[in-house]
């Protein structure tokens, strides 16, 4: 009774009216794919003008709003997240709905989600026949997911600076803490997504180099710097076979997986903050691990032919998978056991906070073994005073209980939706990891789905519950789980 007994204080009006604002660019982001299918011939192109009429007239009804107080704390930061990704989800499902792809609408909440949310999971049986509008808006999704809804939004309606800016950053920017690059937090979001972009814009110029078309080159690009992994072809960029495409692809997938506060600081000409960093140390010494270990056991299982075998492609495969881009190799299934307990430990992991891609992230698992090293020499010396350190500075004992607490968490989400789809019917063996799958954002899939994670014949409420794992996992647990608190609607 008590949760009744507490009004809820949050600044609705100013909530819809920021969503707003949201839905009106995604509308613009629609011209776009709409541009395509007029080039193309496609009948998309009236859906997609359609779905751009919905969504610019419930935006512009919710920008008209007039809130009585523009400020919002952080109890509207962490709601305004969580419904905006959600709420853009649902508007952002409708080309597929309007536009000839013939999904249902937990099929076309699934596909825009996992676009998002840069999972890459698929319920497209084939992609041979769909409409290139189609094509495109996927990946426009994945990449504006990528670097996040909300800090794109920060970075282009400055009025957000002076209301409740840092909580909405930090809210949605994954990691643990969370600097400022330029004193004002709009400048911070304008920085990371110049960054972004130039990275984004450099892969479609150089992919436009090899054998595939401009449109391909453009939809690999946004989904690659994304890593997210949705891809233009049922074969993927394996069908290619083109060494100069996976390279380049690899080169751009590890600086998905880099922090961009550490790209734009080196784009400023300040290396030294990459060269003191653990996280990126790690990175490098994970890949270095995790390839070397995928080597031995493609030697070990005699399945190498040729010189790729050993080379490019376990390379290509655990950049893919630890940066949670998820395009994998089409003979990985015949890896082994041993490779598929490498892929589970690098979905797990991720790659560093402040990135793109998903997991945990390097940076907590740092802080895990750390403070279990230090508990280790406790121990032994129970007088000793011990200190968490990364990149020389003492970690604060509440971040380390944060991140202990989120990896146990972590966990318990994994654990609760394997048994809800258990219950639903999938395999015991498959649930548990599509949900590791989801809550990673790599979207790979098992038996069930595939290796190459079709997702179309999943019974519809695992849909829906992967589709709410796949947000979770997106905006690191916290900021969706304490939605569900009653402490957070008190006063």
């Amino acid at each position: 009774m008590a949760f009744f007994q507490h009004k809820s204080y949050i600044n609705v009006r100013m909530l819809l009216r920021v969503i707003g604002w949201l839905l009106l660019i995604e509308a613009i982001f629609m011209i776009i794919p709409c541009v395509v299918g007029l080039l193309y011939e496609e009948g998309s192109a009236t859906g997609f003008l359609i779905c751009m009429g919905i969504t610019a007239g419930c935006g512009s009804a919710m920008v008209g709003l007039k809130p009585k107080s523009r400020e919002m704390g952080k109890r509207e930061a962490i709601l305004l997240t969580g419904l905006t990704w959600i709420i853009l989800s649902m508007f952002g499902m409708l080309p597929f709905l309007f536009c000839g792809s013939h999904l249902s609408i937990s099929d076309a909440f699934f596909e825009t989600m996992s676009g998002f949310t840069t999972t890459g999971a698929s319920v497209l049986n084939s992609l041979e026949g769909v409409p290139h509008s189609i094509l495109l808006w996927r990946c426009i999704v994945q990449w504006v997911g990528g670097l996040g809804i909300i800090l794109f939004t920060l970075a282009v309606v400055p009025m957000l600076n002076y209301q409740g800016g840092m909580q909405l950053f930090n809210a949605e920017v994954t990691g643990i803490t969370h600097d400022k690059l330029r004193p004002r937090i709009s400048y911070t979001a304008q920085g990371l997504w110049i960054v972004y972009i130039c990275l984004t814009t450099l892969l479609i110029i150089l992919l436009s180099f090899s054998q595939m078309s401009f449109f391909d080159a453009v939809c690999y690009g946004l989904s690659t710097m994304s890593t997210g992994g949705f891809s233009n072809s049922d074969m993927s960029v394996t069908e290619m076979d083109d060494l100069y495409i996976k390279v380049t692809l690899m080169v751009f997938m590890f600086l998905g997986g880099v922090n961009f506060a550490l790209l734009y600081k080196a784009a400023r000409g300040d290396i030294k903050s990459a060269l003191r960093n653990d996280a990126l140390k790690w990175y490098l010494w994970i890949i270095l691990i995790c390839y070397a270990s995928l080597c031995l056991n493609i030697w070990a299982r005699g399945i190498g032919k040729t010189i790729d075998d050993f080379t490019i492609d376990p390379l290509f495969q655990t950049i893919s998978i630890l940066s949670s881009t998820g395009l994998t190799e089409p003979d990985f299934a015949d890896w082994g056991p041993l490779a598929v307990i490498v892929l589970i430990v690098m979905m797990v992991m991720g790659a560093c906070a402040g990135s793109t891609s998903g997991g945990a992230k390097i940076d907590r698992f740092i802080i895990l073994f750390k403070f279990l090293k230090n508990e280790f020499y406790k121990m032994m010396h129970p007088s000793a005073v011990t200190t968490v350190c990364i990149n020389g500075k003492g970690t604060p004992n509440a971040i380390v209980m944060k991140t202990l607490a989120f990896l146990f968490l972590y966990i318990i989400v994994i654990m609760i939706g394997g048994a809800i789809l258990v219950i639903d019917g999938i395999p015991l063996k498959d649930s548990f990891f599509v949900c590791l799958s989801a809550i990673s954002n790599t979207g790979l899939g098992t038996e069930i789905t595939g290796v190459e994670g079709n997702y179309a014949h999943v019974p519809a409420l695992a849909k829906w519950v992967l589709s709410f794992i796949m947000l979770v996992g997106r905006l690191e647990l916290y900021t969706i789980l304490l939605l569900f608190t009653p402490s957070f609607w008190r006063k």
